[in-house]
C-alpha cells in the first residue's frame, strides 16, 4: 500500500445539504467537523506508507474514523458500517453520499501501522495543536492527573491453569510453524491434556492431586524444551514468541526437586509479583491489588487541563503495567508534556503521586508546582498521635545539629548506613540527655538507645515539611478540590469508550487504545463546548439535595 496524499478537508455540497437537512441543529459529528476542520493531514502519516504500491485509503480519514469509533465504543465492523451508512460520519470525513467506505480490516491494519511506526501520540497531538490554534487550551495553565485500572484482554488464571495454558499456547504455536516436527515429538497424552483450554473447573480438587498434575505439566514442558534444543531447526523454534514465554514461565514457576523432577515453587521461592507473567497470551499484563481491588492488566494515567474558562481537554495519556507505582509517573508525564510544549504551571495530583523527590524535581526541572497531599510521618509518634514526630524537631542544616522539643541538641550527624525512604542522614542524641528526659515515652520506645532522627536531603526535607503544613490549611483544601474533577473524566471514558477494558493485547496496543480514547473524549467535549453546553456539576442524589433546601 502506498500513500497518495489527498486534498485538504472539504465537505461535498450534497453531503452538506442533506446533513444539515437531517440535523438542522447539528449533531456531535457536524460540530466536530465545523469546529476542527481537517484536524488530520495525510502528510502526518507519510512515514507509515511506502512510496510505491496500490494506493492506500486516505490515512487522515482512517485516523478520524478511528477516533470517531471510540466516541461510541464501536467495533471495527460497526465503524466501517457507520462510514458507509451514516450521514453525520460522511460529513465529518468529507465523503460523498454515494461513497462506499472501506472494509473493516483496514482499521486494524492502520492501527498496526501506528504502533509499529510509534506514531500513536500524533492522534492526540494533532488535535491538541488544533485546539491551541482555536484558543481552547491555555499555555501554562492548570492540569490534573489520576490513574485507574485496566483489565487485560485475557482471563485471570490460577498458577495451575497458567502453566497448563502456557504449554498449550506453545504447542499451538509450534503446530502452525512446524507441524511435522511436533507430530514426531508429541506424546499421545499431550493431545488429551492440552488439546482444549485448561480450566480450573476440570482440574483436580485436592492439593495432592493438583501437585501431581503440576509435576506432570512441568515435566511435559521440560521435555518439549529439550526436544527443541536438540532439533536441527532449534534457532527458528526457539525464536517463537510462545516458546520464549514457555521458557520464562517455567523458570518462574518450577524448580527441580531433590529427585530431579520439576515441582511448582513455593510462594517464598518465587520472584516478586511485578516480574511474573500472568497470562501467556499477554506477557506484559501484570497482577496487582489496590484498595481491595485486584486485577490482571494495566494502569492508565490521564492528565487533563482544568482551567475555568476553557473546556477540560486531555493533554497526556500514559499506560503502564498494573504494578508500576503512581509516584514513578510524574516525571514521565512532565517529560512528555515538556516535549510537546504543554506543561502546566500547577499540577494537581493525589497522594499516590507525591513524595519529596517529586515536589522538588517538578519545580526545579520543569517549573511546575505540585499540589497534592503527601504522606504523613510514618513514625508511630505521628500515627498514634501520642509523641513527637520529625516536625517537632528543629534542624540547623548549617551547623548539622537537631534540637528536640525539650531543647537538647544532637551530638552526631552521620550518613545513613542503610538508606531507606530517602533518608540520607542520621542525627543521634546523647543517652545522658534522653535517658532521664520526662518526655522520653513520647519520643522513643527503645529501652536503652537514645532518639535517632532520620533526615532526607535539605531540599527534600523542607519541601516535605512545608507541604505537610500547607495541606492542613483551608486554602490548600480549596485549591486541591479541583483535582476531583478528573474522576468525571474517568467515568466519561469508561462509559463512552470502555476505558477499563483493554481491546487489544500488549502494552503498546493498549496504550494506542487509551490515546484514541483521549482524542475521542476531547472531540466530544469540544463539540459540547461549541454548542454552549456547560461543564456538568457533581451529581447529587435527591436525598442529599434535601440538606441544601433545609439550609
Amino acid at each position: 500500500m502506498s500513500l497518495k496524499p489527498q486534498e485538504d478537508f472539504r465537505v461535498p455540497d450534497e453531503t452538506r445539504r442533506v446533513a444539515l437537512a437531517a440535523f438542522p441543529k447539528r449533531c456531535a459529528c457536524l460540530r466536530i467537523a465545523d469546529a476542527l476542520g481537517g484536524v488530520y493531514r495525510d502528510k502526518q502519516f507519510a512515514a507509515l506508507f511506502p512510496r510505491r504500491g496500490q494506493p492506500a485509503e486516505s490515512p487522515w480519514r482512517l485516523a478520524l474514523a478511528t477516533v470517531l469509533q471510540f466516541t461510541e465504543a464501536f467495533s471495527d465492523r460497526q465503524a466501517a458500517d457507520a462510514v458507509r451508512g451514516r450521514i453525520d460520519w460522511k460529513y465529518a470525513l468529507g465523503l460523498e453520499l454515494v461513497d462506499s467506505g472501506f472494509d473493516h480490516t483496514v482499521l486494524s491494519e492502520f492501527r498496526t501501522r501506528l504502533v509499529e511506526g510509534k506514531l500513536e501520540l500524533i492522534l492526540l497531538d494533532a488535535l491538541l495543536k488544533r485546539v491551541q490554534e482555536l484558543g481552547l487550551l491555555k499555555q501554562r495553565g492548570e492540569q490534573r492527573t489520576d490513574s485507574t485500572h485496566v483489565l487485560a484482554a485475557v482471563r485471570t488464571m490460577n498458577r495451575l491453569e497458567r502453566v497448563g495454558e502456557t504449554l498449550r499456547a506453545a504447542l499451538n504455536g509450534l503446530a502452525v510453524i512446524a507441524p511435522e516436527w511436533l507430530m514426531a515429538v508429541a506424546e499421545p497424552e499431550w493431545f488429551k491434556r492440552y488439546g482444549s483450554r485448561v480450566e480450573n473447573f476440570n482440574l483436580p480438587k485436592t492439593d495432592v492431586a493438583r501437585a501431581q498434575l503440576a509435576a506432570v505439566i512441568g515435566l511435559d514442558g521440560r521435555k518439549l524444551l529439550q526436544a527443541i534444543e536438540t532439533s536441527i531447526d532449534r534457532e527458528r523454534l526457539r525464536a517463537l514468541t510462545e516458546i520464549l514465554i514457555l521458557q520464562r514461565v517455567w523458570d518462574e514457576q518450577f524448580v527441580e526437586d531433590d529427585d530431579g523432577q520439576p515441582r511448582l515453587r513455593d510462594v517464598k521461592e518465587m520472584s516478586p509479583v511485578a516480574a511474573l507473567i500472568s497470562s501467556p497470551y499477554d506477557s506484559e499484563a501484570r497482577f496487582s491489588t489496590k484498595r481491595g481491588e485486584s486485577w490482571v492488566g494495566y494502569k492508565v494515567h490521564i492528565t487533563e487541563s482544568c482551567d475555568d474558562d476553557a473546556p477540560r481537554l486531555i493533554t497526556n495519556v500514559e499506560t503502564t503495567p498494573a504494578t508500576t507505582p503512581d509516584d514513578n509517573m510524574v516525571e514521565v508525564v512532565h517529560r512528555s508534556l515538556h516535549g510537546r510544549n504543554l506543561l502546566p504551571t500547577m499540577h494537581l495530583v493525589d497522594k499516590g503521586y507525591t513524595d519529596a523527590k517529586v515536589l522538588v524535581n517538578s519545580n526545579r526541572d520543569h517549573g511546575v508546582e505540585i499540589v497534592g497531599p503527601v504522606a504523613q510521618d510514618p513514625g508511630w509518634q505521628v500515627r498514634e498521635k501520642t509523641g513527637f514526630g520529625k516536625s517537632a524537631f528543629v534542624v540547623d542544616w548549617e551547623h548539622k545539629t537537631v534540637t528536640c522539643p525539650s531543647g537538647k541538641q544532637s551530638i552526631s550527624w552521620l550518613p545513613n548506613t542503610y538508606p531507606a525512604n530517602g533518608v540520607v542522614f542520621e542525627a543521634r542524641f546523647a543517652r545522658r540527655d534522653c535517658t532521664p528526659c520526662p518526655s522520653r515515652p513520647q519520643c522513643t520506645r527503645s529501652k536503652v538507645e537514645p532518639r535517632i532522627v532520620g533526615l532526607q536531603s535539605r531540599e527534600h526535607h523542607e519541601a516535605l515539611q512545608t507541604m505537610r503544613t500547607q495541606q492542613t490549611t483551608e486554602e490548600f483544601r480549596k485549591a486541591y478540590a479541583l483535582r476531583a474533577g478528573v474522576e468525571g473524566t474517568h467515568a466519561q471514558a469508561i462509559r463512552r469508550s470502555s476505558l477499563r477494558h483493554a481491546r487489544y493485547r500488549g502494552l503498546a496496543k493498549t496504550h494506542l487504545q487509551h490515546v484514541l480514547t483521549a482524542a475521542a473524549i476531547n472531540m466530544v467535549r469540544i463539540a459540547s463546548w461549541t454548542n454552549g453546553t456547560p461543564v456538568a456539576k457533581t451529581r447529587c442524589s435527591h436525598f442529599a439535595a434535601l440538606q441544601f433546601q433545609a439550609a
